[in-house]
């Protein structure tokens, strides 16, 4: 009797230890567990650590809560202003919901993939190509809106999305480059006549100044000299202003005659 109390014991701790063995599950910590039993959704979403469940009754879905990176493969559209790109982009997402991840969709990673390349080519049809080249940041929150407000009912959360490259046609690139040199040098041209202006309202009031003072357009010439001088030239060409002559004769007109009449 005793003997067969111990095999029944045994028997019953084996049967346990099977039972054990195929009901133990272990969840990660990045992961939650959905159960489902007889194909419908049974109790809460499991959490990581261990857990159990009834062998060849229900079955566990294991869902990653962590931040999925998908690559959106480049869409070609024809911009606002009617310029053709491609653009390939970026998004971040993570599952917030496991249980409706697994239940509202059929794969919530290929449904966010569409999604974000159908919004990706709307993007492209309303914007201009300089906003596509230079205001992203608000092209990207648009984006964003236009995935995350689907996904919220699959259970995911649209964490962040990125517009990677903007591809242009050849011709596109050449233009843009002529276009950029001729802005260039029409702000060198500007920046020259500019500076001609300035120049020519300074000497304006030195011409003035030397009129008032005909000594210092002669101070002038002899610094003129002392420049041309410093060169080393075997040949100097002197001008002589006709404002010095001018100066001199005054100068002799009001010396006194020399000589005086004797009374």
């Amino acid at each position: 009797m005793l003997e067969e109390l111990l095999a029944a014991a045994i028997a019953a701790g084996a049967a346990g230890l099977v039972y054990v063995g195929a009901a133990a599950r272990v969840v990660k910590q990045y992961e939650r567990g959905v159960v489902f039993r007889l194909g419908r959704l049974a109790g809460d979403v499991r959490r990581p650590g261990f857990t159990m469940v009834v062998p060849l009754v229900d079955r566990l879905h294991k869902v990653n809560m962590q931040i999925v990176t998908l690559p959106v493969p480049a869409q070609e559209g024809i911009t606002r202003d009617n310029v053709t790109v491609r653009v390939d982009a970026v998004v971040y997402f993570k599952v917030i919901d496991a249980a409706n991840a697994l239940v509202q969709v059929e794969d919530y990673r290929f449904a966010v993939s569409q999604m974000a390349q159908t919004s990706l080519r709307s993007i492209i049809g309303k914007s201009d190509l300089d906003d596509l080249l230079s205001n992203r940041e608000k092209l990207n929150q648009g984006l964003e809106l236009m995935i995350d407000s689907p996904a919220m009912g699959w259970g995911v959360q649209i964490d962040r999305v990125e517009i990677k490259d903007v591809s242009l046609p050849d011709t596109m690139k050449r233009s843009m480059a002529r276009q950029a040199e001729a802005d260039r040098e029409r702000r060198a041209r500007i920046i020259n006549a500019d500076a001609e202006l300035q120049a020519s309202k300074k000497l304006a009031e030195a011409a003035e100044v030397m009129s008032d003072q005909p000594a210092a357009l002669q101070l002038r010439l002899l610094q003129t000299v002392v420049a041309v001088a410093a060169e080393k030239n075997s040949t100097l060409v002197l001008p002589f202003p006709v404002e010095l002559l001018r100066f001199l004769e005054r100068a002799q007109a009001q010396q006194p005659p020399p000589g005086g009449s004797s009374g």
